[in-house]
């Protein structure tokens, strides 16, 4: 690469990182803070808290990197502009192209960084942040439950202890109301969680069991002396763990089983994510063409750009609206895989075309003719 666009790259890439370092440590800092319960209300450490809001880290740069990619093209046009460097790479006859090669080198690279992160990273982070959570509340005995607190999972299930000696839980209440019209109370004086053979129990100790029969108000009633209760099967979502499309890898996207349940309800979302990561690396490289088309001419100090600046803006808001409304269209039939593919594409040749073979017919229709004058020829024979 020519030192002039060394130069013009190592701007445009100071701006690029510093706006993703800036605006990840912003966003992340505020998911953060909604994961503190982890650690409040679930009695977690602090080290599972960084892991889980560091699972998150992996989507939030491919989010965030195309932003910042605009925001430093953006950044970097109008300081080449602002400082009349373009005004001088106009006049010695350099190419648009040439001026844009450092950006699309610079879009290349974040396009394979999302490219990477959206295939491989974001997959396997989003399935290890589900196993962890589902790690977590199938003991939620160890993991959730707080001293002398009603604790409540989603799938019905309320359980209380009084208070803790050493591994025992003395003065345990618990409530299963997982199907409808069949309530069980479980009430203990004693009790402690045990893990056997990869399982994990709850032993309740002289206590008693409060059946509720189907539509009728009578219970009944059984002392125990010793009973067990399999915690993960109180928890639903830990005995029945089924991956989401957008957790599972691209080679199980690729290569689904066409035979599983879940995937014949949902077949379209699994088609839809599968080409969502293949054609996340084109919006990078759409993005940069669209800031250059718009501020790659080279203007004087008294001629503004904040229309330009609002028309890349919008252009870029209406591709990123387009392609979200053709992946939801992905879902429901695959002929909309063009549109998906073809949205980003046709912007990028587009802008390139427009940077090639525009900024002649740009001028022809904004700059006013001048007059010809013409010199006067002197008159033979004058004295």
């Amino acid at each position: 690469m020519p030192l002039l666009e060394r130069y013009i790259f190592r701007i445009v890439l100071g701006a690029f990182l510093a706006c993703l370092t800036g605006l990840t440590a912003v966003i992340w800092i505020t998911q953060a803070l909604r994961q503190l319960d982890v650690i409040t209300a679930q009695g977690q450490t602090i080290l599972v808290f960084l892991t889980v809001t560091g699972l998150s880290l992996p989507t939030l740069v491919a989010v965030i990197a195309p932003v910042a990619l605009f925001i430093a093209s953006l950044y970097g046009l109008s300081r080449l502009n602002g400082d009349s460097e373009l005004i001088v790479m106009s006049a010695a006859s350099m190419s648009p192209l040439r001026v844009m090669r450092p950006f699309l080198a610079l879009g290349a690279l974040v396009a394979l960084l999302v490219g990477f992160l959206t295939i491989t990273i974001i997959p396997a982070s989003f399935q290890e942040l589900r196993d962890l959570i589902s790690r977590i509340r199938a003991d939620f005995v160890a993991n959730i439950a707080q001293e002398g607190q009603f604790t409540t999972l989603d799938n019905g299930v309320t359980f209380y202890y009084r208070e803790r000696s050493g591994p025992a839980l003395i003065g345990i209440f618990l409530q299963d109301r997982r199907e409808e019209g069949r309530t069980a109370v479980y009430l203990a004086e004693r009790g402690q969680a045990v893990e056997h053979n990869g399982g994990n129990y709850l032993v309740l100790e002289n206590g008693s069991v409060h059946r509720q029969r189907p539509k009728t108000s009578d219970s009944q009633i059984v002392a125990f002396e010793r009973y067990a209760i399999d915690l993960s099967a109180l928890n639903q979502e830990a005995s029945e763990l089924i991956y989401k499309p957008r957790e599972r890898s691209t080679g199980d996207l690729l290569l689904p089983d066409r035979n599983e349940g879940y995937y014949k309800m949902q077949s379209g979302r699994f088609r839809a994510e599968l080409h969502d990561r293949l054609t996340s690396w084109l919006f990078p490289l759409a993005v940069v063409t669209i800031a250059f088309a718009a501020l790659g001419d080279a203007k004087t100090t008294r001629q503004g750009r904040g229309v330009a600046v609002a028309t890349a803006v919008v252009a870029v808001v209406a591709l990123r609206i387009a392609m979200f409304a053709a992946s939801g269209a992905v879902v429901r039939s695959p002929g909309a895989l063009a549109a998906l593919y073809g949205l980003p594409l046709l912007t990028i040749v587009g802008s390139i075309a427009l940077v090639l073979g525009g900024a002649r017919l740009r001028s022809r229709l904004v700059l006013p003719r001048l007059p010809r004058v013409r010199a006067a020829r002197p008159k033979l024979g004058a004295a």
